[in-house]
Parts: C-alpha cells; structure tokens; sequence
C-alpha cells in the first residue's frame, strides 16, 4: 500500500508542473484577450464573438509554434532537447 502511495504521488509530482505551465499559458492568453476586448469597448454579443476570435487564434498560434519547434528539435534528446525547447517557445 506504501509503494503504490508512493508510486501515485511521485506520479501526480512529476504531471503537476506540466499542468499548472497550461493553466498559467491560459490565464495569459484570457488576460490578452480580455485587454483588447476591454480596449475597445466591446460588450454583449460583439464582446463574446471577439473573444472566441482572439482566444482560438492565439491557441493556433501556439500550436504551430510548438510543431515549429518540435521540428527545429530533431535530433535533439534530453536535457539539451529540453533547453532548446524552452528557449523555442518563449521566443517571439
């Protein structure tokens, strides 16, 4: 019973930082979004269309980003895949 307590706590510790980097990238992307909608001045219908238009496309835009970088990587393995990685994708 202590290994699999052990087993399972050492799994959700090694999926947790991965999960809260989304939930951080979401948290940006809402904010981004919800500032140009807030600049503008958009409200109702207008306000929630707009926001369906920003938030899919900047999720498209990472998503290529990161197969952009999944590319350039090959080859790459371990620590230095890893660093080349992080270094990718924060890049703009």
């Amino acid at each position: 019973m202590k290994i699999l307590f052990a087993a399972l706590s050492l799994a959700f510790t090694l999926a947790t930082p991965h999960a809260a980097r989304a939930a951080n990238t979401q948290n940006e992307v809402m904010k981004t979004c919800n500032s140009k909608a807030s600049a503008t001045g958009l409200a109702g219908a207008e306000r929630k269309k707009f926001m369906s238009t920003c938030l899919s496309s900047t999720r498209n835009a990472q998503q290529k980003k990161m197969k952009q970088c999944n590319i350039e990587a090959t080859g790459k393995s371990g620590d230095e895949r890893k660093s080349f990685m992080k270094g990718c994708l924060s890049a703009n």
